[in-house]
């Protein structure tokens, strides 16, 4: 039985809308570094909302909404890339074994359909971890009984001799996602819930502000960022070559109960993560503002943690960073978010980007 659902939210949100949007997302594939199919996409809808908009070196989609002062610059990030696992090794008989890509566990996506991206198309194998009719004489049992099962456990079955795998352009180094068909996400009732929420969701916000911020104090850009999962190479890599008075990351904030950070409609600013604290001018203006449009904020300090927002500062790319996030169960797994906390994220940067006290 399917789950009932508000189309809208008390304030007006389309949740129809939003769930539909991250939908579309959520179904184009993108490891990290091997992001082609959200990128042809991407690329076309930014061009048909009339942007400026261009794929750099490193891989990330940059759209450029120009300001009332051109000469400053501030931008707006959020990665495109999911987690995944890359083939380390084509057996002879057809199996291909992997190792994680970003923080992705097996044990998360379970038995079942991954698709490997090979250079000329795509394969749908079955990620499998043995029998479980087994004795402790089986590798298998252990699973069962002493430990979760890890990348070296596990393997992909395709059924395709060594030879064929090589036809499809299946080798070391070829990215694995988990099977498209599981990745449809599901309603229950605001809430969304899949696979890669982390970070198609805030992708999905890019868009929003594409279509809704018309002439921003500053010019701002919206960056789809490439790689953040193995270490943010996009967001530094244009950070480092784009004078920026600031950079906000828009991210998923894990939901645990080390955190003060309750499930809902409600978006999170973080005050600090793994990688440094985040600057507190920014974070103030972004405070007053979600203040000045009754949009009630949650603050965090997250450990295990990092943004494009907080590893760009670290290096001394951005004097100011901030990240600014929503609620999200079982991150780097099948995720769960309100479709209200993404929304709101897009609300509360909408209205920073259009007020002059925020850039005096």
């Amino acid at each position: 039985m399917s789950q009932m659902h508000d189309p809208l939210s008390p304030n007006g949100t389309d949740y129809d809308r939003w769930f539909t949007a991250i939908e579309t997302l959520v179904m184009h594939h993108s490891p990290s570094g091997v992001e082609t199919e959200i990128d042809r996409w991407l690329l076309d809808e930014f061009a048909a909302l009339g942007l400026d908009v261009w794929q750099d070196e490193a891989g990330n989609v940059i759209a450029k909404i120009a300001g009332r002062q051109p000469e400053r610059a501030i931008a707006i990030t959020a990665h495109k890339d999911e987690i995944g696992a890359i083939v380390k090794q084509v057996e002879d008989g057809g199996r291909v074994i992997l190792r994680k890509l970003g923080g992705a566990f097996p044990w998360v996506y379970g038995e079942g359909a991954i698709d490997l991206i090979g250079d000329y198309g795509t394969l749908t194998g079955i990620l499998s971890f043995g029998s479980r009719h087994v004795s402790h004489a089986s590798p298998q049992k252990a699973q069962q009984t002493d430990r979760p099962v890890t990348w070296e456990d596990a393997w992909v079955e395709t059924q395709c001799s060594a030879d064929e795998l090589a036809a499809i352009g299946i080798r070391p180094g070829t990215r694995a996602v988990v099977g498209k068909h599981r990745k449809a996400p599901l309603r229950l009732k605001n809430w969304i819930a899949s696979y890669t929420l982390d970070n198609k969701a805030s992708v999905a916000i890019l868009l929003e502000l594409a279509r809704t911020i018309r002439i921003p104090e500053v010019t701002v850009y919206l960056v789809a960022s490439a790689k953040e999962e193995i270490g943010a190479i996009g967001a530094l890599y244009f950070s480092n070559r784009t004078r920026l008075e600031a950079l906000i990351a828009l991210e998923i904030c894990p939901l645990s109960s080390e955190y003060p950070i309750d499930d809902g409609d409600q978006p999170v600013l973080l005050t600090q993560d793994g990688y440094g604290v985040y600057d507190e001018g920014l974070n103030r203006d972004l405070r007053t503002t979600a203040a000045a449009i009754e949009l009630p904020l949650q603050l965090a300090l997250l450990d295990g943690f990092g943004s494009d927002a907080s590893i760009a500062m670290k290096f001394g790319h951005v004097a100011r960073a901030a990240c600014l996030s929503f609620p999200t169960q079982n991150t780097h797994g099948y995720e769960i978010a309100h479709l209200g906390a993404i929304a709101h994220c897009a609300k509360l940067l909408m209205a920073y980007c259009q007020s002059p006290a925020n850039f005096s």
